[in-house]
């Protein structure tokens, strides 16, 4: 296990651990819980303007590795680090074809959209892995 699997893997468990004491639910690992990942998110929503930065961008990370173990989870593939962006990005299919997610600029963005949602944007990264041919090369950002 690369240290960035072990790093993702880990920072999905905070979010586990942090989705016990919400109301929105608990985090499974299952791709049903996403939704649960959106309500948290709107939970969390009401006290970010109380939030030091430090502590949003700990949240988005938490629950944006939290969707990409989802997805490894449910599809394999592996991590690698998107130095533009500054996260992690999951790519499933290779070598056959690349289907590729980030998560934490969704995360962040539902955080101040409500109508942004995770599940949406995991939902197609699933369906488009489910569909995907030879050769196909696309993110989901």
């Amino acid at each position: 296990m690369s240290e960035l699997d072990a790093d993702v893997k880990h920072t999905a468990e905070r979010a586990v651990e942090m989705s016990g004491s919400m109301a929105a639910g608990s985090l499974d690992y299952s791709a049903n819980s996403i939704e649960v990942v959106d309500a948290m998110v709107e939970e969390l929503g009401q006290w970010t303007d109380q939030m030091a930065p430090e502590q949003i961008d700990t949240l988005v990370q938490d629950l944006g590795c939290y969707v990409l173990e989802v997805g490894r989870r449910e599809f394999g593939g592996r991590y690698l680090w998107n130095d533009e962006r500054d996260q992690p990005v999951l790519v499933v299919g290779e070598p056959d074809f690349r289907v590729a997610m980030m998560t934490w600029d969704k995360v962040r963005r539902r955080f101040d959209d409500p109508a942004d949602s995770i599940a949406f944007h995991f939902h197609g990264f699933a369906e488009r892995v489910g569909t995907a041919t030879p050769g196909i090369d696309v993110l989901f950002v």
